[in-house]
């Protein structure tokens, strides 16, 4: 049992629990959406774009959330404008993008004295340092990203698996999009103080596609996804903390593994009655 609990038995291990569980139910949520309607890459997109805003927060020394805030909306609005203006479907923009912004941010960041130390903080992000006023933060963008998804719930349902039909029922798909892409942008400026933006992908993502493998209806995809995410930064600080490795890292590695370890399960289930079935 000390095993267990050892990893939190100080004040600031405690926050970094509870962080890091605001940002699992924050990110598992809005990400069952990614998931569903497909836009992990746009997903992976922002959590690149907005390493300028931070570069630039910490160059000019004001807020990094207001920073990554306005490099996302730089970063959609970037999108939107090369599918509008060209011929191209909107993943050439998004890739473009993609690779100017994260670019952009590594030579602003480079300018900075420490550039080691806030490139390693901004990408991977310092779990164990969270503080109080992160955990307030982080509380509101969980409940946002809860009550956005209540409120919108049906819109969102609809447009992910059928824009016409969204149309149809007067529901205005694109402001439902932009919607969105709003909470999307907004859990992952929420939470990368706590696991860095290299690293928060993977608890936007892994959860609900674990989760997606298991179940099929999107309410029981996103509580599932919740506790998986829960689980995995509980799981991840433990043994971060006895095996002496980041934190940050090793949170955001334990869904991905356990998508894969699914996967297979999945696979061999499937494999085993198949050789048992009659011919």
């Amino acid at each position: 049992m000390d095993w267990l609990l050892d990893p939190f038995a100080l004040g600031f291990q405690q926050r970094a629990l509870v962080g890091g569980a605001l940002a699992a139910v924050a990110l598992s949520v809005v990400g069952t959406w990614v998931v569903i309607r497909g836009m992990s890459f746009l997903g992976d997109a922002l959590v690149h774009g907005v390493i300028p805003g931070i570069a630039l927060a910490i160059l000019f020394d004001f807020n990094p959330i207001v920073g990554a805030a306005l490099a996302a909306v730089a970063m959609m609005a970037g999108i939107n404008l090369v599918h509008r203006q060209t011929e191209f479907p909107e993943d050439t923009g998004i890739g473009l993008l993609f690779v100017g912004m994260l670019g952009l941010g590594v030579i602003l960041i480079s300018r900075t004295p420490s550039y080691f130390g806030d490139l390693t903080s901004i990408l991977f992000g310092d779990v164990l340092g969270v503080s109080q006023s992160d955990l307030v933060w982080l509380a509101i963008v969980a409940a946002i990203a809860l009550a956005a998804t209540a409120v919108l719930y049906r819109p969102f349902l609809v447009l992910s698996f059928n824009e016409q039909k969204a149309k149809l029922f007067g529901m205005k798909p694109r402001l439902a999009h932009a919607a969105m892409l709003g909470l999307i942008a907004l859990v992952i400026i929420g939470s990368f103080q706590t696991v860095g933006t290299m690293l928060v992908f993977g608890l936007l993502i892994g959860p609900p596609a674990t989760a997606a493998l298991i179940v099929r209806k999107v309410p029981s995809i996103m509580a599932l996804a919740t506790g998986i995410g829960l689980v995995s930064v509980w799981a991840g600080l433990v043994i971060s903390y006895h095996a002496n490795t980041s934190g940050s890292a090793t949170m955001a590695v334990m869904p991905i593994a356990l998508f894969f370890l699914v996967m297979a399960g999945r696979s061999a289930l499937r494999s085993r009655r198949n050789a048992t079935a009659p011919a």
